[in-house]
This record gives C-alpha cells, sequence and structure tokens, in this order.
C-alpha cells in the first residue's frame, strides 16, 4: 500500500533522515508575509489602525482556513507482488502530481481570499460610515 499524508516528497526513499522541521514554519512564514504586506498597503492608502487590525484579523482567519483545507491524505492499495522500486516510482508519481495540483490549487485559493479580505474591509468600512452618520443605530 502507497499512502500519502502531505508528507515531505523525499520521505519515502529517505527512511534514514529524520525529518527536517523549519521554523516558523511555511505556513507561519507566508502568513506573516502576508499580513506584512497587507499592513504596508493600507498604511500607504491612509487607512486607520482599526481598519488596518480589522483586515489583518480576517486575512489570518481566512488564511489559516486556507491551510486547514490543504492538509489532505489518501491510501492506495497495490497489487501484490509489486517491486519496491515500482512502489518507490508510483509514490513519486503521486506526490509530485499532488504537489503540481496543491501549488496550483494555493494559487487560487490566495487569489480568492484576497479578494474576500478586500470586501470584507469594503464591508466594515462601509458599516462604520453608517454607524459614524447614525449613531442612534
Amino acid at each position: 500500500m502507497v499512502r500519502y499524508t502531505g508528507s515531505h516528497p523525499c520521505s519515502a526513499w529517505l527512511p534514514h533522515m529524520g525529518e527536517i522541521l523549519e521554523f516558523p514554519s511555511q505556513q507561519a512564514q507566508g502568513l506573516a508575509f502576508l499580513d506584512r504586506q497587507l499592513r504596508s498597503l493600507l498604511q500607504a492608502k491612509g487607512a486607520d489602525p482599526q481598519l488596518i487590525d480589522f483586515a489583518a484579523g480576517q486575512l489570518t482567519r481566512i488564511y489559516a482556513e486556507l491551510s486547514e483545507s490543504e492538509q489532505y491524505s489518501f491510501s492506495v492499495d497495490l497489487p501484490e507482488g509489486i517491486s519496491e522500486e515500482s512502489r518507490e516510482r508510483l509514490h513519486r508519481q503521486i506526490t509530485d502530481g499532488l504537489e503540481g495540483i496543491r501549488k496550483e490549487n494555493h494559487a487560487l485559493l490566495l487569489k480568492l481570499a484576497a479578494q474576500l479580505v478586500l470586501a470584507e474591509v469594503k464591508l466594515f468600512q462601509h458599516e462604520r460610515s453608517d454607524q459614524e452618520n447614525n449613531p442612534a443605530n
């Protein structure tokens, strides 16, 4: 059986090496980069701290949901008698194919997440403007 759990693609054929841990994780690095870029962009556009914090919070929430959706796992039962070499080749092909799909989907999901954050920021601004203009509501 070949099992894919989203782990490092080399782990199947490098069984004696320990897993390399990155600190902070790539996810944390990616989120930190996006947070800095968003804050910088909003500051340059003259946004106030409340709006910037709201946008960064929405970005963090959406990015976390996006990251959770990219965690996948499945198993493939192989016929008996398949050689170790064939097993490893199949594992590499599956891993490489899934990684390509993950990268394509990730790029699209980031674009959609950015559009969602922008829409939520605009809604936040609009609601805040309404509250300032109608303090009784």
